[in-house]
């Protein structure tokens, strides 16, 4: 039987009760949305890609998003210092078209990254996190400075364990922990620095979406095509894409690599 978003509605109404809580949904933009009736505070899920989930994986996959709901849920209706709490002041890279308001309007706190990605800062809360809004740092007499220098420092002291796989004389190191911050490993300046001083060749690196991030020792043509690959596999599979970019680091700075996969062999390219 064909999944609907009527249909999908109705099972997610049936997961979600809540006296405290109330369910819209949108037909034109087919989306369902939970929300706090007190604060009117909530989440904004769109249906078509819930459907393509459950099609794909079944019941467990509601059961992921039941819990990811009541999480956020829960982490919206509590109030969250920072003071106390600096080790738990993590950044979180995202892209450029991120938005910078919460859907209530208050305004996050961010800075400018690439052109194609920003770093936005978060209160780790364990199971999830909050992403810092300027009312949060107003409250607890922050500033932005502090927060991206306690920042920085949390982040240069999270693990990097990677799996290496050598291509075509290439090396590529893929790092993938699942705790929300894979991708800020992008800046941590000192891991930067020693691959880049261990590579044959280039180093460049992609960070498709927030839970993984590739490193890649270029060292012939074919490295940009098969790394361009990757990041653009990786980014369609992201639950939370950053870009499909990838990014030479050079002279302490990340440039961005326009790479048109060349999917022809060699060979044939010669023959042209």
């Amino acid at each position: 039987m064909k999944m609907t978003s009527i249909k999908m509605k109705k099972k997610l109404e049936d997961r979600l009760k809540n006296d405290q809580w109330k369910t819209t949904f949108n037909r034109d933009k087919d989306t369902f949305r939970i929300e706090w009736i007190d604060s009117g505070e909530g989440i904004t899920i769109t249906l078509p890609n819930v459907i393509s989930k459950f099609q794909a994986r079944g019941e467990p996959a509601l059961d992921e998003l039941e819990d990811h709901v009541q999480e956020a849920l829960r982490v919206m209706n509590e109030t969250h210092h920072l003071t106390g709490k600096e080790q738990h002041i993590f950044p979180v890279i995202r892209s450029a078209s991120f938005p910078t308001e919460t859907e209530q309007g208050k305004k996050l706190i961010y800075i400018d990254h690439t052109a194609e990605t920003r770093v936005y800062y978060a209160l780790d809360l364990g199971k999830s996190y909050q992403l810092i809004d300027e009312e949060m740092l107003e409250r607890e007499g922050w500033t932005l400075g502090r927060i991206t220098e306690v920042a920085g420092f949390n982040v240069r002291s999270l693990p990097v364990e990677m799996k290496k796989d050598s291509v075509y004389g290439n090396d590529f190191y893929f790092h993938s922990m699942g705790d929300g911050y894979d991708a800020s490993r992008i800046l941590n300046e000192v891991v930067l620095e020693e691959l880049k001083a261990e590579c044959k060749g280039e180093l460049a690196i992609s960070i498709p979406h927030q839970d993984v991030i590739i490193f890649a020792d270029v060292q012939n043509p074919e490295g940009y095509d098969i790394l361009a690959q990757m990041a653009m596999k990786f980014f369609a599979e992201g639950t939370v894409p950053v870009t499909s970019l990838s990014f030479l680091y050079e002279d302490k700075q990340l440039e961005p690599i326009f790479i048109l996969a060349q999917k022809k062999p060699k060979k044939d390219r010669k023959e042209e």
